[in-house]
């Protein structure tokens, strides 16, 4: 199975957040992209398995979203 997981940067509270349509029930949030890419790698499976799905083998595409205001 494979799964998107979408981490955006919140540059009011600067941290990163972590949510996925396609887990129900992810939503995290860190300072650091790598301290999140690691929380996600925990919470993933817990969350297949409470979702009521089969535990298997899955992939994660991490995908990253960086927007800044400038001023010219």
């Amino acid at each position: 199975m494979e799964y998107t997981v979408i981490f955006t940067w919140d540059d009011e509270a600067s941290v990163w957040t972590a949510a996925s349509e396609d887990i129900p029930g992810l939503v995290l949030e860190s300072g650091s992209f790598d301290a999140l890419v690691e929380r996600v790698r925990f919470a993933v499976p817990e969350l297949i398995e409470l979702n009521g799905q089969e535990p298997a083998r899955a992939t994660l595409t991490i995908m990253s979203k960086r927007q800044e205001r400038i001023f010219a």
